[in-house]
């Protein structure tokens, strides 16, 4: 079994380039189920809508987010849509809109969690219990963890605490791909930050003058989504069929030519 993970969409030249290259990837890495994070793909770069999921959707199986997930839509676009999550460990939703199983037929169920960090982050539950709660729930035979958090050492905490009871964990939000995909002790895919889908030339996504502008003075700025060519990031997890734990990860890093 073959899971792609796709890393944060940003704004529209994010999610023009994905729904250009992703069935192209699809076909070149021989992806059997896609995961994309679009928290950020409307056109403003923050939040997801309803014609927003339903255009990620018909490129990928699971549609995750983060704490942006409100900004453009309420709790109803999660509850309604199975394979729409946000943040299973928000402390006033219920399960079903952090955690989804999908019957894929001859390759078994994918269970998909969508967790977020505390560090540095809004008010939330704790993510490892949560996602205790959450494995005890019922039996899969892959479990895929988005952990959208700002920490790294939160990430790498949460993976090793899962170590041989999912079959990979991906970190998103920092928009930034880390080199560190690895197979982790008792078998558990992971990598920190799987990155973004948006513009090449910006910081995060945005326009880099407005970036440089917050950092620069401290003062509010009004971001806007950067133009030009876009990158596509993901990481591709090879998942053994009967143990459902992982055997190889690869980072994926896709640009125009």
């Amino acid at each position: 079994m073959k899971i792609l993970c796709v890393g944060d969409v940003v704004g529209q030249p994010g999610l023009d380039y994905l729904c250009e290259i992703l069935p192209l990837v699809k076909q070149q890495t021989g992806a059997d189920f896609v995961i994309v994070n679009g928290e950020n793909s409307d056109k403003s770069g923050t939040g997801l809508t309803r014609h927003g999921a339903q255009t990620l959707l018909q490129h990928a199986n699971v549609v995750t987010t983060g704490n942006h997930c409100y900004r453009r839509a309420g709790e109803e676009l999660y509850t309604e849509n199975e394979t729409v999550l946000h943040p299973a460990n928000f402390p006033y939703t219920t399960a079903a809109a952090g955690c989804c199983l999908i019957d894929t037929g001859r390759h078994g169920v994918v269970r998909v969690i969508n967790l977020m960090g505390t560090a540095w982050m809004e008010p939330v539950d704790n993510p490892f219990k949560r996602a205790d709660e959450l494995l005890a729930m019922g039996d899969a035979r892959y479990t895929i963890v988005d952990f959208h958090a700002e920490s790294t050492a939160e990430k790498k905490a949460l993976a090793f605490y899962l170590d041989g009871r999912v079959s990979a964990i991906f970190g998103t939000h920092t928009h930034v791909q880390t080199a560190d995909e690895q197979i982790l002790p008792a078998g558990t895919g992971y990598i920190t930050d799987v990155g973004m889908v948006g513009p090449i030339s910006s910081v995060l996504g945005i326009q880099p003058q407005l970036a440089v502008q917050k950092q620069r003075t401290h003062g509010p700025v009004q971001f806007a989504v950067a133009e030009g060519p876009a990158m596509l990031n993901a990481a591709l997890f090879t998942l053994d069929d009967t143990t459902g734990l992982c055997t190889e990860v690869q980072r994926i890093d896709q640009r125009p030519r």
